[in-house]
Protein backbone atom coordinates (compact mmCIF):
# COMPACT_ATOMS: atom_id res chain seq x y z
CA UNK A 1 0.00 0.00 0.00
CA UNK A 2 1.36 3.42 -1.13
CA UNK A 3 1.76 5.89 1.99
CA UNK A 4 0.70 9.29 1.66
CA UNK A 5 2.97 11.87 3.97
CA UNK A 6 -0.34 14.51 3.69
CA UNK A 7 -4.11 13.85 4.65
CA UNK A 8 -5.27 14.82 1.25
CA UNK A 9 -2.99 13.43 -1.74
CA UNK A 10 -2.46 15.55 -4.85
CA UNK A 11 -3.47 13.11 -7.88
CA UNK A 12 -2.65 14.10 -11.60
CA UNK A 13 -1.81 11.96 -14.56
CA UNK A 14 1.68 11.23 -13.86
CA UNK A 15 2.16 7.67 -14.69
CA UNK A 16 3.16 5.87 -11.16
CA UNK A 17 7.13 6.28 -10.64
CA UNK A 18 8.92 5.10 -7.33
CA UNK A 19 11.27 5.77 -5.25
CA UNK A 20 14.34 3.15 -3.93
CA UNK A 21 14.87 2.62 -0.50
CA UNK A 22 17.28 4.80 1.51
CA UNK A 23 18.47 2.52 3.63
CA UNK A 24 19.58 0.25 0.79
CA UNK A 25 23.84 0.22 1.30
CA UNK A 26 23.62 0.82 -2.88
CA UNK A 27 21.10 4.10 -2.67
CA UNK A 28 22.67 5.15 0.56
CA UNK A 29 25.82 5.47 -1.22
CA UNK A 30 24.79 7.27 -4.28
CA UNK A 31 22.39 9.62 -2.16
CA UNK A 32 24.59 10.70 0.74
CA UNK A 33 27.84 9.29 -0.50
CA UNK A 34 28.19 10.99 -3.57
CA UNK A 35 26.30 14.24 -3.18
CA UNK A 36 27.68 16.94 -0.50
CA UNK A 37 24.94 19.46 -1.23
CA UNK A 38 22.64 16.45 0.12
CA UNK A 39 24.93 14.96 2.85
CA UNK A 40 25.21 18.97 4.41
CA UNK A 41 21.41 19.67 4.46
CA UNK A 42 20.62 16.08 6.38
CA UNK A 43 23.95 17.22 8.70
CA UNK A 44 22.52 20.93 9.26
CA UNK A 45 19.13 19.80 10.05
CA UNK A 46 20.12 17.37 12.52
CA UNK A 47 22.64 19.19 14.38
CA UNK A 48 20.28 22.67 13.96
CA UNK A 49 23.12 24.31 12.33
CA UNK A 50 21.68 28.00 10.19
CA UNK A 51 23.73 30.93 10.01
CA UNK A 52 27.36 31.34 10.40
CA UNK A 53 27.34 27.84 11.58
CA UNK A 54 25.61 26.21 8.64
CA UNK A 55 28.16 23.71 7.29
CA UNK A 56 28.60 25.14 3.44
CA UNK A 57 31.58 22.61 2.55
CA UNK A 58 32.45 18.84 2.99
CA UNK A 59 35.27 17.04 1.88
CA UNK A 60 34.67 13.30 1.53
CA UNK A 61 37.15 11.13 3.80
CA UNK A 62 38.05 7.36 3.21
CA UNK A 63 35.90 5.20 4.79
CA UNK A 64 36.01 1.74 5.96
CA UNK A 65 33.63 -1.11 4.60
CA UNK A 66 32.75 -4.05 6.16
CA UNK A 67 30.72 -6.82 4.69
CA UNK A 68 27.25 -7.91 6.39
CA UNK A 69 28.47 -10.73 8.27
CA UNK A 70 27.01 -11.71 11.44
CA UNK A 71 28.86 -10.58 14.57
CA UNK A 72 30.81 -7.69 13.21
CA UNK A 73 29.38 -4.08 12.10
CA UNK A 74 26.62 -4.76 10.23
CA UNK A 75 25.77 -1.08 9.85
CA UNK A 76 24.86 -0.27 5.55
CA UNK A 77 27.54 2.32 5.64
CA UNK A 78 29.73 4.93 7.03
CA UNK A 79 29.77 8.12 5.22
CA UNK A 80 32.62 10.04 6.50
CA UNK A 81 33.16 13.57 5.87
CA UNK A 82 35.04 16.99 7.04
CA UNK A 83 34.01 20.19 7.30
CA UNK A 84 36.37 23.01 5.65
CA UNK A 85 38.20 23.85 8.60
CA UNK A 86 36.05 21.88 11.60
CA UNK A 87 34.64 18.95 12.36
CA UNK A 88 34.45 15.35 11.08
CA UNK A 89 31.00 13.60 10.49
CA UNK A 90 30.63 10.11 10.44
CA UNK A 91 27.23 9.24 9.63
CA UNK A 92 25.58 5.59 9.14
CA UNK A 93 22.79 3.97 8.42
CA UNK A 94 21.69 1.05 10.82
CA UNK A 95 19.43 -1.46 9.84
CA UNK A 96 19.58 -4.00 12.56
CA UNK A 97 20.01 -3.50 16.55
CA UNK A 98 22.65 -6.05 17.31
CA UNK A 99 24.34 -6.75 20.71
CA UNK A 100 26.71 -4.02 21.61
CA UNK A 101 25.54 -1.52 19.09
CA UNK A 102 26.40 1.78 21.62
CA UNK A 103 29.81 0.75 22.42
CA UNK A 104 30.97 0.26 18.71
CA UNK A 105 29.54 3.83 17.88
CA UNK A 106 31.66 5.09 21.09
CA UNK A 107 34.36 3.10 19.84
CA UNK A 108 34.36 4.43 15.61
CA UNK A 109 33.54 7.72 17.29
CA UNK A 110 36.43 8.08 19.25
CA UNK A 111 38.67 6.27 17.36
CA UNK A 112 38.16 8.85 14.19
CA UNK A 113 39.03 11.42 16.86
CA UNK A 114 42.65 9.80 17.40
CA UNK A 115 42.84 8.52 14.60
CA UNK A 116 43.23 12.24 12.83
CA UNK A 117 46.04 13.08 14.96
CA UNK A 118 48.98 12.41 12.68
CA UNK A 119 52.42 11.20 14.40
CA UNK A 120 54.28 13.75 15.99
CA UNK A 121 51.18 16.46 15.70
CA UNK A 122 50.44 18.61 19.06
CA UNK A 123 47.18 17.48 20.36
CA UNK A 124 45.53 20.88 19.55
CA UNK A 125 45.60 19.78 15.90
CA UNK A 126 42.57 17.19 17.17
CA UNK A 127 39.45 18.16 15.47
CA UNK A 128 36.00 17.42 17.05
CA UNK A 129 33.83 14.16 15.78
CA UNK A 130 30.20 13.93 15.14
CA UNK A 131 28.48 10.61 14.80
CA UNK A 132 25.48 10.62 13.48
CA UNK A 133 23.84 7.41 13.48
CA UNK A 134 20.44 6.69 11.56
CA UNK A 135 18.53 3.58 13.37
CA UNK A 136 15.95 1.57 11.81
CA UNK A 137 14.85 0.32 15.50
CA UNK A 138 14.36 2.00 18.94
CA UNK A 139 17.44 2.40 21.41
CA UNK A 140 15.17 3.89 24.23
CA UNK A 141 11.48 3.27 24.68
CA UNK A 142 9.07 5.49 25.43
CA UNK A 143 7.39 2.62 27.58
CA UNK A 144 11.34 2.00 29.33
CA UNK A 145 11.56 5.38 30.15
CA UNK A 146 8.59 6.03 31.32
CA UNK A 147 8.80 2.82 33.64
CA UNK A 148 12.19 4.30 34.78
CA UNK A 149 10.74 7.49 35.31
CA UNK A 150 13.18 9.05 32.71
CA UNK A 151 12.35 11.44 30.49
CA UNK A 152 11.52 10.54 26.80
CA UNK A 153 14.22 10.30 24.34
CA UNK A 154 12.98 12.10 21.02
CA UNK A 155 13.36 10.89 17.74
CA UNK A 156 16.54 12.77 16.58
CA UNK A 157 18.53 13.50 20.02
CA UNK A 158 21.88 14.67 20.57
CA UNK A 159 24.55 13.94 23.03
CA UNK A 160 27.66 15.17 24.50
CA UNK A 161 29.50 15.41 27.94
CA UNK A 162 28.09 17.50 31.19
CA UNK A 163 29.39 18.16 34.23
CA UNK A 164 26.74 16.09 36.67
CA UNK A 165 25.65 18.23 38.95
CA UNK A 166 25.38 21.72 37.36
CA UNK A 167 24.40 20.60 34.00
CA UNK A 168 27.16 23.07 32.64
CA UNK A 169 28.06 21.97 29.17
CA UNK A 170 31.77 21.15 28.33
CA UNK A 171 34.51 18.67 26.24
CA UNK A 172 32.20 18.90 23.27
CA UNK A 173 35.16 16.77 21.26
CA UNK A 174 33.20 13.54 20.67
CA UNK A 175 29.06 14.17 20.29
CA UNK A 176 26.76 11.89 18.86
CA UNK A 177 23.83 12.05 17.17
CA UNK A 178 20.83 9.27 17.09
CA UNK A 179 17.74 9.00 14.46
CA UNK A 180 15.32 6.72 15.81
CA UNK A 181 12.86 6.09 12.57
CA UNK A 182 10.24 4.08 14.33
CA UNK A 183 9.30 7.15 16.73
CA UNK A 184 7.82 8.76 13.84
CA UNK A 185 5.03 6.08 13.70
CA UNK A 186 2.36 6.69 11.57
CA UNK A 187 1.07 10.25 11.96
CA UNK A 188 2.07 13.11 9.47
CA UNK A 189 5.95 14.67 9.46
CA UNK A 190 5.57 18.04 10.72
CA UNK A 191 8.87 19.05 11.23
CA UNK A 192 12.45 19.10 8.80
CA UNK A 193 13.57 16.05 10.93
CA UNK A 194 10.57 14.19 11.09
CA UNK A 195 10.30 14.70 7.21
CA UNK A 196 13.97 13.08 6.66
CA UNK A 197 12.77 10.35 9.31
CA UNK A 198 9.89 9.45 6.82
CA UNK A 199 12.14 9.64 3.60
CA UNK A 200 14.20 7.07 5.56
CA UNK A 201 11.87 5.29 6.78
CA UNK A 202 9.00 5.20 3.82
CA UNK A 203 11.04 6.76 0.53
CA UNK A 204 10.16 3.42 -1.04
CA UNK A 205 6.53 3.37 -0.29
CA UNK A 206 4.96 6.81 -1.83
CA UNK A 207 4.57 7.76 -5.37
CA UNK A 208 5.91 11.67 -6.31
CA UNK A 209 2.39 12.49 -7.16
CA UNK A 210 1.47 11.93 -3.28
CA UNK A 211 3.74 14.22 -2.07
CA UNK A 212 4.51 16.71 -4.29
CA UNK A 213 2.63 19.26 -2.00
CA UNK A 214 4.45 18.24 1.01
CA UNK A 215 7.01 20.91 2.64
CA UNK A 216 10.14 19.38 1.83
CA UNK A 217 13.56 20.91 2.08
CA UNK A 218 15.80 21.28 -1.62
CA UNK A 219 18.38 18.70 0.56
CA UNK A 220 15.46 16.30 0.92
CA UNK A 221 14.03 16.98 -2.84
CA UNK A 222 17.45 16.35 -4.61
CA UNK A 223 17.63 12.90 -2.33
CA UNK A 224 13.89 11.97 -3.40
CA UNK A 225 15.28 12.59 -6.72
CA UNK A 226 18.47 10.92 -6.69
CA UNK A 227 16.39 7.71 -5.46
CA UNK A 228 14.14 7.36 -8.09
CA UNK A 229 13.96 4.23 -9.39
CA UNK A 230 14.10 4.54 -12.82
CA UNK A 231 17.74 6.81 -12.89
CA UNK A 232 19.40 3.29 -11.73
CA UNK A 233 21.13 1.17 -14.01
CA UNK A 234 20.61 -2.60 -14.13
CA UNK A 235 23.62 -3.34 -12.76
CA UNK A 236 22.58 -1.22 -9.84
CA UNK A 237 19.15 -2.57 -9.54
CA UNK A 238 21.05 -6.15 -8.97
CA UNK A 239 23.35 -4.62 -6.39
CA UNK A 240 20.48 -3.12 -4.52
CA UNK A 241 18.57 -6.21 -4.23
CA UNK A 242 21.93 -8.43 -3.06
CA UNK A 243 22.34 -5.79 -0.18
CA UNK A 244 18.77 -6.39 0.38
CA UNK A 245 19.13 -10.18 0.06
CA UNK A 246 21.98 -9.78 2.44
CA UNK A 247 20.38 -7.78 5.28
CA UNK A 248 16.98 -10.46 5.19
CA UNK A 249 19.75 -13.29 5.26
CA UNK A 250 21.26 -11.47 8.93
CA UNK A 251 17.89 -10.98 10.02
CA UNK A 252 16.65 -14.23 9.59
CA UNK A 253 19.88 -15.69 11.53
CA UNK A 254 19.25 -13.32 14.26
CA UNK A 255 15.63 -14.20 14.70
CA UNK A 256 16.23 -18.17 14.70
CA UNK A 257 18.81 -17.76 17.05
CA UNK A 258 17.08 -15.57 19.22
CA UNK A 259 14.34 -18.32 19.02
CA UNK A 260 16.88 -20.43 20.47
CA UNK A 261 18.00 -18.83 23.22
CA UNK A 262 13.78 -18.36 24.30
CA UNK A 263 13.48 -22.06 24.22
CA UNK A 264 16.81 -22.49 25.74
CA UNK A 265 15.72 -19.65 28.62
CA UNK A 266 12.16 -21.98 28.73
CA UNK A 267 13.80 -25.38 28.81
CA UNK A 268 15.68 -24.25 31.90
CA UNK A 269 13.35 -22.61 33.47
CA UNK A 270 10.76 -25.81 33.55
CA UNK A 271 13.97 -27.81 34.69
CA UNK A 272 14.63 -24.99 37.42
CA UNK A 273 10.74 -25.29 38.43
CA UNK A 274 10.97 -29.40 38.15
CA UNK A 275 13.92 -29.22 40.27
CA UNK A 276 12.28 -27.15 42.96
CA UNK A 277 9.30 -29.85 42.86
CA UNK A 278 10.92 -33.04 43.36
CA UNK A 279 12.84 -30.70 46.34
CA UNK A 280 10.14 -29.94 47.49
CA UNK A 281 8.47 -33.86 48.24
CA UNK A 282 11.78 -34.81 49.17
CA UNK A 283 11.67 -32.72 52.48
CA UNK A 284 8.07 -33.70 52.66
CA UNK A 285 9.42 -37.23 52.64
CA UNK A 286 11.20 -36.62 54.97
CA UNK A 287 9.21 -35.55 57.35
CA UNK A 288 6.55 -37.87 57.30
Amino acid sequence: MRRAWTAEATWSETPPVGYADLKNAVVFRKVFGQHPRVLMGLLNDLLERSGDRAITELEYLPGEQVPLVLGLKLSILDVRCREKGGATFVVEMQVLHVTGFLNRVVYNACKAYVGALKKGAAYGDLVDVVAVSICDFVLWSDAERDTANAPRVPLVSRWSMAEQASGARSLGQVQYVFVELPKLGDRVPDTTNERWAALFAHAQDPEPRSIQDVLLTAAQREALELAREETFTAAERDAIERADEEVDQVRRTVAAANARTDAEAKAEQAAARVRELEALLGKKREGA
